[in-house]
């Protein structure tokens, strides 16, 4: 059955679009919040999960383990590269890991493989930042 689609749904889309890089449900829903939107945390994850089911939306797990969402400008299977500073976000392409994960899998008799590859580091600018940081504090 197909989810009807409502203007909190589509408010999330907006808002997730907007947002520069990936970005948990909470800070979503700060936002939204922010903007007097009167949309609950609860509306947020659901329209979230349904457009990562939808492919509307990437959805990962960022390093320290809290789901983040980003709209989805690749259709099909993608990597991404993110700034664990700023949030950026750079879609790639990765056919040694394809052929990797394949390999991989059938050595150990595995069949129909999928897998999740994101690399989380600092893009150019935060590094550039960090460089120039007297005290090498973290750049968030």
């Amino acid at each position: 059955m197909a989810q009807r689609n409502t203007w909190q749904r589509d408010r999330v889309r907006e808002a997730l679009t907007d947002a520069p890089g990936f970005v948990s449900a909470q800070a979503l829903h700060a936002t939204l919040r922010d903007e007097n939107t009167g949309i609950g945390l609860a509306t947020v994850y659901r329209a979230l999960a349904t457009l990562a089911a939808s492919g509307e939306a990437d959805q990962l797990q960022s390093p320290d383990g809290e789901a983040i969402y980003r709209a989805c400008s690749t259709t099909g299977h993608h990597h991404h590269l993110i700034c664990r500073s700023c949030g950026l976000a750079v879609e790639i392409e990765a056919h040694e890991v394809e052929a990797w994960a394949q390999r991989t899998a059938a050595a150990h008799g595995f069949t129909a493989a999928e897998h999740v590859v994101d690399i989380f580091g600092l893009c150019a600018s935060c590094s550039a930042l960090r460089a120039a940081d007297p005290v090498g504090e973290r750049v968030d």
